[in-house]
């Protein structure tokens, strides 16, 4: 969906705006490809207090932001979010006045609070669902991006889009005193992170190929320290208990379920290379400046939320089945494409990475 009408003042029409505005609902690894695009409209948009509507996780990685003046938080669990809660929220926002606002999503809910913010001139990046109301709700519209390019770099096209100038992609997350303190305490220097868990089960590598992994890094590298952690949910604590169950070995720490974003943070900065699945952790620690290396499956629209750049790897496993549940990968929760990266080969790419020079 394109409005056929030029966007490109719209930079000079908000340099002096008080108050602007970003909607996007994301998590954990949206957030943070978010954050380049919200350091860019506050370079040239100096004046303004930049306000980010986000869900709970997605504030807390804005709070690494320095940029960002508030992030609004809007529980999007369908159990415990209420319209109540809801209706507030779009009072407050149009307390505020906004000037501006930007959807870089153009996912229906973002679409609905950003019309409803109030803002008088509004801005949506047409990827999402097309329905008549959507030009009731946002005016202007900039053409889908190209969905191979960085998710980053789509947001920061969008802004091009509406005149305004880019620099090189900045993330500069700046991580609280107190969790660095934290963080030194409990996790040593250049250790490695590891992830095993991702939001989806048909993402993550087996248990019992962390395990081999493991034991061949420990054969070449066996001073490495390996600190693994998990999000707040069940599951991802189940199968943490279960690495330690396949590796009883003190190298090995595990780190206490439903870390804050702010401490995973700090402990990402002091470790040499994160591994895991495509989950929201990579994401942060590539843009915290550690490397990483994540594996793939090679399903449609993977390659944009793939880390750019020489310091990151990625391993890619052909997918035939993406994600549909009545596959034979989706009736067992297990990706065969991902069972057949052979753990004797990531871990030489592991500890390559762990003895290359910082």
């Amino acid at each position: 969906m394109s409005n056929g009408r030029d966007l490109t003042g719209a930079a000079v029409r908000l340099r002096d705006a008080r108050n602007l505005l970003v909607v996007d609902l994301g998590f954990l690894g949206d957030t943070v490809q978010l954050v380049p695009v919200l350091w860019e409209i506050k370079r040239q948009c100096p004046q303004a207090r930049l306000h980010v509507v986000s869900a709970p996780v997605g504030a807390e990685v804005l709070a690494l932001v320095p940029c960002v003046d508030r992030a609004w938080p809007l529980i999007l669990d369908r159990q415990r979010r209420t319209l109540g809660e809801q209706w507030r929220l779009v009072r407050a926002l149009r307390a505020e006045r906004f000037e501006g606002a930007f959807n870089f999503s153009g996912a229906d809910r973002a679409t609905i609070l950003t019309g409803l913010s109030g803002a008088r001139w509004r801005v949506g990046h047409a990827a999402g669902r097309s329905h008549f109301w959507n030009r009731w709700l946002i005016p202007n519209w900039v053409p889908r991006q190209n969905p191979k390019l960085p998710v980053f770099e789509q947001r920061r096209q969008i802004l091009a889009a509406c005149g305004f100038s880019l620099q090189s992609p900045r993330f500069d997350l700046q991580v609280a005193p107190a969790d660095a303190e934290w963080a030194a305490g409990v996790v040593p220097a250049g250790a490695m992170h590891l992830s095993v868990n991702s939001a989806k089960a048909l993402k993550e590598w087996p248990l019992e190929h962390h395990q081999a992994l493991l034991a061949e890094v420990w054969r070449w590298q066996p001073a490495t320290v390996v600190v693994a952690s998990a999000g707040g949910g069940e599951r991802e604590k189940v199968r943490l208990r279960q690495l330690r169950e396949l590796v009883p070995d003190a190298r090995l720490q595990l780190l206490p379920g439903g870390l804050s974003i702010g401490r995973l943070a700090a402990l990402l900065q002091r470790c040499r290379l994160h591994f895991g699945p495509d989950s929201g952790v990579v994401h942060l620690a590539a843009a915290l400046g550690v490397p990483t290396i994540a594996y793939f499956r090679g399903q449609p629209g993977y390659e944009c939320w793939v880390q750019p750049g020489p310091r990151h790897q990625a391993l890619i496993a052909p997918c035939s089945c993406g994600d549909d549940r009545e596959s034979p990968c989706g009736a067992v929760d297990r990706a065969a494409c991902l069972d057949r990266l052979a753990p004797a080969d990531l871990a030489e790419l592991v500890t390559t990475r762990l003895t290359a020079k910082p």
